[in-house]
């Protein structure tokens, strides 16, 4: 009888693929499926862990999120209110009218997220009546990134939203166990908060305190997940393309094909799906990048759904 240990052992000696491959798919035949995850398991740990690196050490670049579009925007915003001690809701309406992607340092100010500041805003329309116009969370990505011109109804919306989250009118006081958005640094007494900063600076320990608090880098990383995705997936098109394996590289545009041509019920489909020269289904692959054992355990019912799909 073969015991996990030689199994292990014979994969890990194979010296060319196809025979790496043909003793994994032994690995049915010898063992139940009690010692599989064990034993594919302990593959990983051998074969390939030690040559996992991390990634955790660089971001991608992200324009948007850079000190040189923020300084830029931020001058336009310094400027257009007097180093912000304009700030009526008239002066806010016709800097964000003026030149729309000051609004993304307005937002900054209140501490509220895309979609939650255009949730906020939604709201604020509401209460203002006389058909002043909802704002989608579109609506600010495209102010802030592109300089997409708004309206003058829509630039005063922002502005009552800007004005009443800073003044703290729009919310009511926070319960026991939670805190205001608006309960920091920067807006804890309104506007003299921010002008206070502004004519006064900020003391180093307060800066790496927002940054404890708030997260390092969570921003940009949150928004360069795609791309992050795509260093593995471009890695493994390019192996496919340079060996001549057929494949389709999949995602929102073929979930369609894929189903209707493989049978691939499992949504959405898996990243790769590889096949031969009568277009049979011969393999699918999935690339995910784990730093943490919580992400790989997050991961792990899709890889199960996959395997189901496989057998």
């Amino acid at each position: 009888m073969t015991t996990a240990k030689d199994t292990v052992a014979a994969v890990a000696a194979a010296d060319t693929w196809d025979k790496r491959v043909t003793e994994i798919r032994l690995i049915p035949e010898r063992h139940g499926k009690a010692e599989h995850g064990a034993i594919f398991a302990a593959v990983a740990r051998e074969l390939y862990v030690p040559y996992l690196a991390p990634d955790f050490a660089f971001i991608h670049d992200a324009p948007f999120y850079d000190a040189e579009h923020f300084d830029a925007v931020y001058a336009a915003a310094s400027d257009g209110t007097d180093s912000f001690t304009k700030v009526s809701v008239d002066d806010l309406a016709a800097l964000i009218e003026g030149n729309s992607q000051t609004l993304l340092v307005l937002r900054t100010i209140t501490g509220l997220l895309k979609n939650e500041f255009a949730a906020t805003a939604t709201m604020v329309a509401e209460q203002l009546g006389d058909n002043a116009p909802a704002i989608a969370p579109g609506t600010i990505d495209g102010a802030e990134k592109r300089g997409s011109r708004l309206s003058a109804a829509q630039a005063r919306v922002l502005a009552h939203t800007v004005d009443k989250l800073v003044r703290r009118e729009l919310f009511t006081d926070a319960p026991t166990g939670l805190h205001s958005k608006q309960d920091k640094l920067d807006t804890r007494d309104g506007w003299d908060s921010v002008r206070h900063l502004v004519s006064g600076g900020v003391p180093y320990r307060s800066y790496l305190h927002q940054r404890h608090f708030g997260g390092p880098f969570n921003q940009v990383t949150n928004a360069t997940t795609g791309k992050k995705g795509d260093l593995i997936e471009d890695e493994v098109e390019a192996l496919f393309k340079n060996n001549g394996v057929p494949y389709i590289r999949t995602g929102s545009h073929n979930q369609g094909e894929i189903a209707s041509r493989f049978n691939v019920t499992v949504a959405p489909a898996p990243d790769f799906v590889v096949f031969d020269a009568n277009s049979t289904l011969r393999a699918m692959l999935e690339c995910k990048a784990t730093n943490d054992g919580g992400t790989a355990r997050d991961k792990a019912n899709r890889f199960r759904g996959l395997q189901t799909e496989s057998a």
